[in-house]
Formats: structure tokens, C-alpha cells, sequence
């Protein structure tokens, strides 16, 4: 069973472990503990290395079906066709095992987090140690700035104060305690444990080691992150699906080249030999190259929008997404917290302006009656404070003193002129910190903290400039009214003291004070957050929020940006156990109806992510702490923030670098782009080969010489292909791509659409050549090495016209501006003149095993080539008005 240490006093822990306060563990005891728990450290993943990686690219359906090829182009004797084959295969391969070997090659920081030297006491003596031969009893002295490196259990504190965002998710320091809890609380609330990875903000500890490596919280989440099965991106699996349906197609076309063969009376090896030729020039041998290249552009262009993707196939994934799972704390907020109102007894409230840790901003529309008091609130929360300036004069402590210096600053109002003659620091058990301070008229004890003890100091309270006996009813309302906003709120009260001579001054004695008013302080929302929030949900994209902190907190949150409408939608990490235990259809029936989580662990983090997935949504997580792990690596598609842990950044697929949600959606659209320009390249690549397949199979059906000859093919594949599918790539999302829904993960790039396109475009582009062959042959009986010439040209003509189809599926060629893509005039045109200039020289018309043709015959061809632009135009004018009526 295992022992929750929270619960027991530190004398029964010491106990339990065999330590001793005052000496700690002899060597005896370290070397067995050593031997039975391990070093402290975290069990290392074996990460693929390159080898690996890249024998992982050649088992790809698509690349094995291309290999395939290359052998079979040398077993009929077309080697140029193979070596070009085999070097496209290989350059895709190197390129993407050069993409994921960077990818993964620093995958050690999460076991890092732990890796630090430790102060102890062992055999009776003060020793420094390295961190990774901690064992449970050791006893460990921790003081401001260190790093906790092993589960521990408080002994003894002082104004301890730690940072467990990389846990919880909470940007507020927690403030802990040496007393035993009396009853079973969640992570974030055991205020006598310390844990691995989390760091001192102020104060000091001595603590027993409770638990190492492994065992301890960061420990359990690496075990869980260790063992959660990568999700495949949707990208990966439609390519291995379009693999399997070309693979498809082209069995189904040799079949039946194979039998118009046979009924012609052609041989057995013949028949072979021409199917196997026929098979290996349909095969779009540049489609992997090209989806690579097309991938690895988009990358490049979401690096400027500040999204790093780790994993090619990951640039996709986003357009997919139906669900964002996001995280509060420095994603939708800029994880600092900020005065924003100060609340006096009058019930007068002035708003802060400025955001964050920016001095920028001023307390708005001061009255006259009121300025002296809030002067008075600003200088006591200035005084009364522990954040201290850094040597790059940024303040340093808790995040709520540094809120208070800030808004001194924003105020102009300044604390040094007066003389502090004692502190009494925070302490979580009291809820308050006081400071005495000397003036003119004597000596002023000011406090400040919650509420409700604040009120318990007080007798009075300033009520317009006047002191009237306190309302604590009046003022539990004013307090309350800010929490339900969201709002951390902090009270201040002040008064006299009488002087002592011995300046020994006792909080015991403080008594009759005044009551000031109350701050409340919020970690404000990023200014273009709302717009990016409501930008997801146009594009059909629904946003939770999944955050450790305050369900007050998240909802105002959550209300402000237009993510909920009421309470009703938020829940907590508490309720979720409990339908947790009621099975997985009533919890996911739950799941549906929130839009916010709040007070959430890690790991009811994950079983919210793995609802969503069973719910048919397609997950995105973000998150920047070890607490996101498990999530992020369950979810469909991991996003880190760039601020975030190295943990965090290693487990996701993608890091927005500035941390900005708006980088999400900027994410999202690139995506779908990526997805759209992949479906363009695959449209003209199969339609050109389908055309080349069918006025092939034309010419056999009607006894005519083949059109082109293997170097010819090759030509075509180099100034068609080879430019156009690239230029495809640079194409911007389309107007309207993020009003449409997501794109189903069950979608087929091969869809009904694409076939349609492909079909008619295909078959189109086969008759009009095949025609044009027929009559060169048959009614012209021109020599065939010059009629091969005219063939030549105009495929290269009708194909590099056929692109400005494939622009967009939906929208006319001629509403698309040719500026959005200069890429495409250049590659288009470029290829159109080059082939033009080799046809003028007879050398390379030669080689190309052509003979030239007329220059004026070249405009006709052209007008021929423009056909196949306007019959896309009337089936596009056709299909999409009827869809539109319908």
C-alpha cells in the first residue's frame, strides 16, 4: 500500500524511514537504500537512431511500391528510369531522416529535471551531494533559489514558499507547512510536501526524502509518458491509404492493357514487357518528393508565424484538429499576476490599467475624496513586501509582491523615504505578513493577506476619509463579489502602535486597526486571445480550457474570452473522480457538456484527453509544464508552449515559440493549407499520368506506334512534374478555409472529389493527345520521330496549362491572382519557353530523339493546351452552383 506521508506527522515519517533528524543515515544505510531503490534518477528511453529512422522511411507502403519500380525499370532495361526513381526515394528519405533525427536528439531533459546537488546531513555531518544518491531518509536542508531533487516531507520551515507550476499548472507560489494534513487532498493542496523538479521561492526547509527516481510524482509521469503509444498523424495514414489505392489502380489498368493485348494476339513476354513499361511510367514516382517538399515549405513558413514542427507529417495535423485542449497559465494568460481594482469600504472601485509585470499603466479616474486612501493602500502594499530587484532590475519573489511593486511604480509611489523596524513574514498557517514602520506621527503598523483574518486586526475602516466601525458583512460581500470575478483578492489594514523603546514590536499587541480596502489581483488574458478564440470556432474548432487552477479563476477567465456562457460548463478535477468511478460512457457524457476543467491533476488531464478521442474528436493539447506530459502525449497532435519545460517541448509535436494562442490558430490554417496544396499536387500528378496512360492504351487499342519513347517520358517528368508539384507547394490558403469544418481524419486524399477531378482531367488530356496522334499518324502519315515532336510539345504545353487548374478545386482558375504565387507563372512559362528552345535546336531535338516542328505550328498546339482550362471551368461552374442549390 502505498503511504501518503502528507498525512502523518514528521516525526512518524522520520520513523517509518529509519532516519534521525540531528544525524540523518550512516553509510550502512545509504549503501542498502541505494541498492534497494536505485540513484535517483529517471530510467533513460533508448531513442531510434539514425539507422533506424531511416530504415523506417523505406517500409513506407509508398516508397517499397516505388523501390519496386526501380528494379522492375532495370529488369526491362530502362535504367535511366530506375536511377531516377531510386534517387528520388533516396533524397526523400534523407530528408526526412535528417528532419526526425533532429527532432529527437536531445531527449534527455526530463530525467535532467532531477539532476542537481543537494545539501544533507549524514553520520552527523553537513556534506554537499550530487542528487543522484539522494535515498529516502536522507534529510535535506533547501533555502531560496534551490531546486527540489526528490519527493520530501517537511520538517521544519520558515516563510517557505514554492513554485509547483511545473506540476500543477499554478502560477501563484504555494506556501507550505511542517504540520501533519488531516485529510486526503489533492497534489496541489499538500502544503507539507515538497516534490522533484519543483524550486524554492523564498524562505527555507529542512526535509526527510520520502521518495526517488521513479517513485516520485515527475517520476510516475515520465513512467505514464513512457508508455503512451505515439498517435499517428492523420497524414500518415491517408498517404499509406493513397499508396495502397495507386497501387490499386495500377494493377487494375495493367489488367486491362494485358487483355486488349492478349485479344490483339500479342505474346506472352510481350505482353509483359509492355504492361511492366506502361505500369512503371504511370507511376507518379515524384509524389513523395513532392509531399515532402510540399511539407517541409509549409514548415519553413510556420517557423515565421512562430510554430516549430518537429515531424514533417505533423505540419498537417492541425488543419485536422476539431478540439483544442488548452492550458490557463501562460497560453490564454500572460502568467503575471496583475493589480487590476482596487476595492474601498465605500464601495468605490478603480480599475488598474497596464498588463502584467509592465510598469506601463495608472489607477484610473481618482476622485479627490478617495486619492489620499488609495495613496495610503498603494505605499502599505509597497511597504509591506519581500520582491526585491535582480541585477538586471527585474523583480524577483512572489508573484503577488511584484504585483504590488509594479503598481508603487505605475503610482509613483515610492517606499524607501521610510524606515522599516520590523517584518513579520508570510506564512501560510497565519494568511498574513505585517511590516511596522516609523513616520513623524509615531510608529504604523500596516498587514495585509486575506480577508477574513485582515478583519480579525480591525475595529474600524476608512469610510470617505472618516473612521466608522467596521461592516464585516459589507465587506465579505465586496470580497466575494471580486472572487466570483476572478479576482486573488488581498486586504489591507494599518494603524499606530505604540512605540517601544526596545523596537521589539509583537504582532500580539496589534490590535484596533484600521481597514483599508481590498486589491484584486488577476493573471490577465493575452490581448489577441478572444479574437483567435473566436476565429476557432468559425473554422468548427471548439476550445476547452484544462487548467490547475481556481475554478472562480477559470470561469471569469473562460467568460471573458467568450469560451462559456455559465458555471454550468466548468467542472472540477474532484467531480471528475467521481464519474471517473461511474465507467466510460458516463464519463464521456459528462466530458461533452464542459468547456472548462479546473483544479485538474495530470493525470485526470489524460483521461480527459482520452475522452475526447473516444468521442471521435481529434485532440490538440497544449501545455508547458511536466504536469501537461501525459496529455500532450496522448493527445492527436502535442502542442508546447516555447516558454514551457524541456519535458513539455520534448513530448509535443509542435512548440509555439511565442506563446501566443493566436500562433495556434495562425497553425491551424497553415495546416489546412498544407492538406489543400497535397490534394493539388496529387490531382495533377495523377491526372498527367492517367492521360499518359490512356493515349498509351489508345494507341495499342488502335494499332498506332507508341507516342513517346522512354527519354521522352523522362523530359516531360523533368519540365512538367519535375517544377509544377513543387510550385503547387507555395500555394496560400484559399479564401474561406477557415470558415469550412475540419478536415475529417477519416477523409481519403483519394476522395470522390479528387477521383472526379483526376478522371476528367485525365481523360480529357488522353483524348486531345490521342486525337492529335491519330491524325498525325494515320491522316497526315507524318514521319513518326516528327510526330513525336508535336506530341512532346504538347503535353508539355497542356500540362503546364492544366496547373493553373489544380490551383484550387473549388474556385475558378481566373478569380485566383497570379501575384499570390509568382512560383507558378515562372515554373509555367519557364517550361513552356525552354521546351520551345530545345525544339528550335536540332541537337537537343536529337536527343530527345524528336524532330523539330514549325515554330507557327507551336500557337496551334497552345490553342489545343487551352482547351483543358476551360473544360475544368465548366465542370467546376457545373458541380459547385449545383452544390450550392442543393
Amino acid at each position: 500500500m502505498k503511504k501518503e506521508f502528507y498525512l502523518m506527522s514528521y516525526n512518524d515519517v522520520v520513523k517509518i524511514l529509519n532516519s534521525n533528524i540531528d544525524a540523518g543515515l550512516t553509510k550502512t544505510d545509504i549503501t542498502r537504500l541505494l541498492e534497494t531503490y536505485g540513484r535517483n534518477v529517471l530510467p533513460r528511453k533508448k531513442s531510434d537512431n539514425i539507422f533506424k529512422i531511416f530504415f523506417n522511411g523505406i517500409i513506407d507502403p509508398i516508397v517499397i511500391l516505388l523501390i519496386v519500380s526501380s528494379f522492375i525499370s532495370i529488369l526491362i532495361g530502362e535504367f535511366i528510369d530506375a536511377i531516377i526513381i531510386f534517387f528520388i526515394v533516396l533524397l526523400d528519405l534523407i530528408l526526412g531522416t535528417i528532419e526526425e533525427y533532429h527532432a529527437n536528439k536531445n531527449s534527455d531533459s526530463l530525467r535532467n529535471i532531477i539532476k542537481y546537488n543537494s545539501h544533507v546531513i549524514r553520520s552527523g555531518n553537513r556534506e554537499i551531494i550530487d542528487s543522484e544518491n539522494l535515498v529516502p531518509g536522507d534529510i535535506v536542508f533547501l533555502e531560496s533559489g534551490d531546486h527540489i531533487a526528490a519527493d520530501m516531507r517537511v520538517i521544519a520551515c520558515s516563510n517557505l514558499q514554492v513554485d509547483e507550476s511545473i506540476l500543477t499548472g499554478e502560477s501563484i507560489g504555494v506556501y507550505k507547512v511542517s504540520d501533519k494534513l488531516k485529510k486526503e487532498v489533492p497534489l496541489s493542496e499538500r502544503c507539507n510536501m515538497l516534490y522533484a523538479g519543483c524550486s524554492i521561492i523564498t524562505g527555507r526547509a529542512m526535509a526527510i526524502v520520502t521518495n526517488t527516481g521513479i517513485n516520485t510524482v515527475i517520476g510516475n509521469i515520465f513512467d505514464t509518458v513512457s508508455k503512451i503509444k505515439e498517435e499517428k498523424s492523420p497524414l500518415t495514414l491517408r498517404i499509406n491509404k493513397l499508396s495502397k489505392q495507386i497501387s490499386m489502380l495500377i494493377i487494375i489498368i495493367s489488367i486491362i492493357i494485358a487483355f486488349v493485348l492478349k485479344i490483339k494476339g500479342f505474346s506472352g513476354s510481350e505482353i509483359f514487357m509492355a504492361v511492366v513499361a506502361l505500369s512503371v511510367s504511370a507511376m507518379p514516382e515524384g509524389l513523395p518528393l513532392a509531399i515532402t517538399m510540399g511539407l517541409t515549405i509549409t514548415s519553413n513558413i510556420m517557423v515565421k508565424k512562430k510554430v516549430i514542427v518537429k515531424k514533417l507529417n505533423y505540419v498537417e495535423s492541425l488543419g485536422s484538429c476539431t478540439v483544442i485542449a488548452t492550458d490557463k497559465t501562460g497560453t490564454l494568460t500572460v502568467n503575471e499576476q496583475t493589480a487590476k481594482v482596487i476595492c474601498l469600504p465605500n464601495d468605490s472601485l478603480y480599475e488598474i490599467s497596464g498588463t502584467g509585470y509592465n510598469i506601463k499603466g495608472k489607477i484610473l479616474k481618482v476622485d479627490f475624496l478617495n486619492r489620499e486612501l488609495i495613496e495610503k493602500i498603494v505605499l502599505h502594499g509597497s511597504l509591506n513586501n519581500e520582491a526585491v530587484k535582480n541585477n538586471k532590475n527585474h523583480y524577483i519573489g512572489d508573484s503577488i509582491d511584484i504585483a504590488f511593486q509594479v503598481l508603487a511604480e505605475k503610482n509613483n509611489t515610492y517606499s524607501d523615504q521610510y524606515k522599516i523596524i520590523k517584518k513579520v513574514p508570510y506564512e501560510s498557517e497565519n494568511k498574513y505578513s505585517a511590516v511596522f514602520y516609523e513616520t513623524s506621527n509615531g510608529i504604523i503598523c500596516t498587514i495585509k493577506g486575506s480577508l477574513e483574518v485582515i478583519m480579525s486586526f480591525c475595529n474600524e475602516m476608512n469610510l470617505n476619509n472618516k473612521k466608522v466601525t467596521i461592516s464585516r458583512k459589507k465587506l465579505v460581500n465586496q470580497g466575494e463579489k471580486l472572487s466570483r470575478e476572478g479576482y486573488r483578492v488581498i486586504a489591507i489594514a494599518s494603524g499606530k502602535v505604540k512605540k517601544r523603546k526596545d523596537n521589539d514590536y509583537n504582532i500580539a499587541d496589534v490590535k484596533n486597526l484600521v481597514f483599508e480596502g481590498m486589491v484584486g489581483f488577476i493573471d490577465p488574458i493575452r490581448e489577441e486571445v478572444p479574437k483567435a478564440i473566436n476565429e476557432c470556432m468559425e473554422a468548427g474548432v471548439k476550445v476547452l480550457m484544462i487548467t490547475g487552477d481556481h475554478p472562480l479563476t477559470a470561469y471569469a477567465i473562460g467568460k471573458e474570452i467568450n469560451l462559456v456562457n455559465n458555471y454550468s460548463e466548468v467542472t472540477t478535477g474532484e467531480i471528475l473522480e467521481k464519474y471517473l468511478k461511474l465507467g466510460e460512457k458516463k464519463f464521456d457524457e459528462f466530458i461533452k457538456t464542459k468547456r472548462i476543467f479546473a483544479r485538474v491533476t495530470p493525470l485526470e488531464k489524460l483521461k480527459i484527453v482520452e475522452s475526447l478521442k473516444r468521442l471521435g474528436e481529434y485532440v490538440a493539447v497544449t501545455g508547458d509544464g511536466v504536469n501537461d506530459s501525459p496529455a500532450i502525449r496522448s493527445a492527436n497532435i502535442g502542442i508546447s508552449m516555447g516558454s514551457g519545460t524541456d519535458t513539455a517541448k520534448e513530448t509535443a509535436g509542435m512548440i509555439i515559440v511565442d506563446d501566443s494562442f493566436k500562433s495556434i490558430v495562425s497553425g491551424i490554417k497553415l495546416g489546412r493549407c498544407a492538406y489543400s496544396n497535397i490534394r493539388k499536387i496529387c490531382y495533377f500528378l495523377l491526372s498527367c499520368g492517367l492521360a499518359e496512360l490512356l493515349f498509351f492504351l489508345f494507341s495499342i487499342v488502335f494499332d498506332l506506334p507508341m507516342p513517346l519513347v522512354a527519354i521522352q517520358l523522362l523530359w516531360l517528368n523533368l519540365v512538367t512534374d519535375g517544377f509544377q508539384d513543387i510550385a503547387l507547394s507555395f500555394e496560400k490558403p484559399e479564401k474561406g478555409i477557415m470558415k469550412k469544418k475540419p478536415i475529417s481524419t477519416k477523409e481519403n486524399i483519394f476522395n470522390r472529389m479528387l477521383i472526379e477531378e483526376v478522371l476528367i482531367s485525365g481523360i480529357f488530356i488522353g483524348i486531345i493527345v490521342f486525337g492529335i496522334w491519330y491524325i498525325l499518324i494515320n491522316k497526315l502519315s507524318l514521319d513518326i520521330k516528327l510526330a513525336r515532336g508535336y506530341i512532346m510539345v504538347l503535353m508539355v504545353f497542356i500540362q503546364n496549362i492544366h496547373v493553373f487548374n489544380c490551383r484550387s478545386e473549388t474556385e475558378s482558375t481566373f478569380t485566383i491572382s497570379l501575384r499570390s504565387n509568382p512560383l507558378i507563372i515562372i515554373t509555367a512559362f519557364g517550361s513552356i519557353i525552354l521546351q520551345i528552345i530545345v525544339m528550335e535546336l536540332p541537337t537537343l531535338c536529337n536527343f530527345l530523339k524528336a524532330s523539330p516542328i514549325p515554330y507557327q505550328h507551336m500557337f496551334v498546339l497552345i490553342s489545343f493546351s487551352l482547351t483543358i482550362l476551360i473544360a475544368m471551368e465548366i465542370y467546376k461552374l457545373i458541380r459547385y452552383s449545383k452544390n450550392k442549390v442543393s
